[in-house]
């Protein structure tokens, strides 16, 4: 250090720790999954509880949000180390998380762990009690439940009533609710784990796919403007290694809201990709911060019928 001398510590821990910012775009629950819990899982459960956590652009409501599963990686409380004065020293300090791709874990890389063990431990973590969704058998009465993802600002589904309606009428209960960073994680998951099929516009409450049950089925609606690579990287690819069915609905230029904005023959419709290539902030200003959908309930009822299928 240049000939200065190293301070001393004031504080002895006798377990190591993990450094990692909740930074960036945590507050977004995707990124929040994909960029930390996942990737903290990843990096601490080689510990078995006996690390500490000390974070960098600490949040507190994102710390109280996601308390449960921090509870379950670690048996200490968090260091926020952002205008700590005290000298913290560790036995050993892992700096940063261990990532391997979008809202996923590859069991083929080191710590050799899967989706299946992530999910067995946020079902611990929040006391989830259904593992498998409900097998319909001829006969029943016990209606398979259906959540539909509600969005209040973009790519919401104009006609929710509609959809619902739809729904009921083909024996499903039907329940409508709207995922928030601000709404308690608990709640919803408890509200998830009670669902069979999951519905809803590409977005980060999609992510919530994370507490259906085993077997349970996600289905995504596709928005206009060649999003189906993101739709399938973003929940697409990681549905299948957390043994959910995945169904997509890829909308017509008449179920989205910018037909009232442009005419048919207007680049926005003919070409997506050159909207692509004037980079991400463009491309996401038109198809996804301003488009919303209107689903065509007779065009979309065999999507909702082949879950039923599915679920038997």
């Amino acid at each position: 250090m240049d000939g200065q001398e190293i301070p001393s510590c004031t504080i002895d821990h006798s377990v190591p720790a993990i450094l990692f910012s909740v930074g960036g775009y945590s507050g977004n629950l995707f990124h929040a999954f994909s960029d930390v819990v996942i990737p903290l899982y990843l990096t601490s459960q080689q510990f078995n509880g006996e690390v500490k956590f000390i974070i960098t652009d600490g949040k507190p409501w994102w710390i109280n949000k996601f308390r449960a599963v921090l509870k379950g990686l670690s048996k200490y409380e968090i260091i926020n180390i952002d205008g700590e004065e005290k000298i913290h020293c560790f036995p050993k300090v892992i700096v940063g998380l261990k990532c391997h791709k979008e809202l996923n874990i590859d069991p083929s890389k080191p710590p050799y762990s899967s989706m299946k063990d992530f999910r067995n431990f946020l079902r611990s973590s929040y006391s989830l009690n259904r593992t498998a969704a409900t097998k319909i058998r001829d006969g029943e009465e016990k209606k398979p439940r259906l959540l539909i993802i509600s969005r209040k600002r973009s790519r919401s589904f104009m006609n929710e009533g509609e959809i619902a309606e739809m729904a009921r009428s083909l024996g499903y209960e039907v329940v409508v609710a709207e995922p928030d960073i601000a709404s308690k994680l608990s709640r919803f998951a408890e509200i998830v784990n009670s669902c069979d099929v999951l519905l809803g516009v590409h977005g980060a409450g999609l992510t919530n796919i994370v507490f259906l049950p085993e077997k349970a089925i996600l289905i995504q609606v596709v928005p206009l403007g060649g999003l189906e690579w993101l739709a399938r990287l973003d929940f697409g690819q990681p549905s299948a290694d957390m043994n959910i069915t995945y169904l997509e609905y890829k909308i017509k230029e008449e179920e989205s809201s910018l037909i009232e904005e442009y005419p048919l023959d207007h680049v926005v419709f003919r070409d997506p990709f050159s909207l692509h290539k004037q980079g991400w902030n463009t491309m996401r200003s038109v198809y996804l911060d301003k488009q919303n959908v209107k689903l065509d309930v007779n065009r979309f009822r065999p999507t909702l019928l082949k879950a039923l299928e599915l679920l038997h």
